[in-house]
């Protein structure tokens, strides 16, 4: 049973439509399987709410930073990337108020359900902008996004796995690093890379993905633990 107004307490915001946050946690899967349902999926939240939230990060950086335009550009990047908004959703337990299909709940680890979560939180910032006004979407953004910002300039996350190796190792080292394919297996649609991570002919580390750059990622992202460059 999911009691939205807990949600609307541990954000801090009372809604006066709570439909309209009750719909931002339905995912389509859902729908699929309950056409009955008196709600719509989340997708048009989602889509007003992207926009809401990169206006409130890009407003914020450009007001405290005097920064180049790239290095704001990277640091909202990090930001309103899926992978940090679904952190982000899973630490105040949207998790546990999503509509979702029963496929998608058993699904729970997945690469998929880290979007529907980024995705979801964007639709979040959709239904409290059109419900309390740009001011309290600026708020939860404040609360909730941008103080995510110190942890990722800290440990210099603005800047993406491979590249932050790459300039690691010609730094260090004076090489710049290859990537090899070592094992690619499953259909075209759900096809599973592994890769290697190679200065000269040792191999560093390996990586896996969906496909070949997030293999090579998550392979530069091993190698940086394995050299304590990070």
């Amino acid at each position: 049973m999911r009691h939205f107004q807990e949600f609307e307490t541990a954000i801090g915001i009372p809604f006066d439509n709570p439909e309209l946050l009750k719909q931002a946690f339905v995912h389509r899967s859902y729908l699929n399987e309950h056409a009955d349902f008196p709600l719509a999926h989340n997708e048009r939240l989602e889509f007003l709410g992207d926009a809401v939230l990169e206006l409130v990060v890009t407003e914020y950086l450009y007001q405290t930073f005097p920064n180049p335009e790239g290095e704001l550009t990277n640091w909202r990047a990090s930001l309103v990337n899926a992978k940090t908004l679904s952190e982000i959703a899973a630490g105040i337990g949207m998790d546990d108020y999503m509509y979702l299909s029963r496929g998608e709940q058993r699904d729970a680890k997945s690469k998929a359900r880290q979007i529907i979560l980024a995705n979801a939180i964007e639709a979040v910032v959709g239904a409290i902008y059109l419900d309390q006004g740009y001011k309290a979407a600026e708020k939860f953004v404040s609360d909730h996004v941008l103080t995510r910002l110190k942890y990722i300039m800290d440990n210099d996350l603005a800047r993406d796995a491979k590249s932050r190796f790459q300039e690691a190792a010609q730094e260090k080292l004076g090489v710049t690093p290859t990537y090899t394919v070592l094992s690619q297996a499953g259909p075209d649609h759900n096809k599973k890379f592994v890769v290697g991570l190679y200065i000269g002919k040792d191999k560093v580390a390996e990586g896996a993905g969906t496909s070949k750059q997030e293999a090579q990622m998550a392979a530069a992202a091993a190698g940086l633990l394995v050299k304590k460059w990070i």
